[in-house]
């Protein structure tokens, strides 16, 4: 949740302009407690049976429980998926929280390509 909060409160991220959603296979209205109880503010997106990481591709990544993991997914105007990256993947540093300022890193560069 610490992800979310720091993602949503940071000025750089919201400069991107790009809408920040959660989506967790837990209930909605375990979601919305959660949400409640660490003030989020962005939608938050119940996908019970993972019908959603599942089409997106990151379920390739889940973790043990069967859940997927701490994946973003960058999708375009056009539904297009133009970045896509789970950071708990061992190949890609095996991390659950990213400082949001290394995810700007990242993000900047390809969403100058797509624009």
């Amino acid at each position: 949740m610490k992800q979310v909060v720091d993602l949503q409160s940071s000025q750089e991220f919201e400069d991107l302009g790009v809408v920040l959603l959660s989506i967790s296979p837990d209930s909605l209205s375990d979601w919305r407690e959660q949400a409640q109880s660490f003030g989020i503010q962005t939608p938050v997106l119940s996908d019970g049976g993972n019908r959603v990481a599942a089409m997106y591709g990151v379920m390739q990544w889940q973790m043990a429980s069967g859940e997927p993991g701490h994946t973003f997914v960058l999708v375009d105007t056009k539904g297009i998926v133009v970045w896509l990256r789970d950071y708990g993947a061992p190949e890609h540093g095996g991390l659950m929280y990213v400082p949001p300022g290394a995810l700007l890193d990242e993000l900047g560069p390809v969403l100058q390509q797509s624009r």
